[in-house]
């Protein structure tokens, strides 16, 4: 187990869960459906990378690739701060110059997939 990654997963379930009801609540009626659909991609995103990192942590680092597990940790955790980060703050009516986060957060979501993914087929 890769304690850390559990960690910030876990920390990160409960963050998508805090934005989830924010966005249920405290925002509904105040968001354009188009903010509306950005802000709940941005959960969503955000949750199932929280799920991502929580899998990348509960390997076992003795019998993988241990370089492209932490690679894999990191890209997810890089991404939802890049990628859902820029969807809220974009939903929340930022600047669309911070728009141009989102395809480098997507981009580090797919790195972290693909190092997983090299991850378990260099495992023992």
């Amino acid at each position: 187990m890769i304690r850390p990654f559990v960690i910030l997963g876990a920390a990160n379930a409960a963050i998508c869960v805090v934005a989830g009801a924010f966005g249920a609540h405290a925002l509904s009626g105040e968001l354009s459906n188009r903010q509306q659909d950005v802000y709940a991609t941005a959960v969503q995103y955000h949750f199932w990378h929280a799920l991502g990192l929580i899998l990348v942590g509960l390997c076992d680092r003795s019998r993988m690739a241990a370089v492209w597990v932490a690679i894999a940790g990191w890209s997810m955790l890089a991404g939802a701060v890049l990628f859902s980060g820029s969807l809220y703050a974009l939903a929340l009516g930022a600047s669309a110059r911070v728009g141009f986060l989102t395809p480098i957060g997507g981009l580090a979501f797919i790195v972290g997939w693909v190092a997983f993914a090299l991850a378990l087929m260099r495992s023992r």
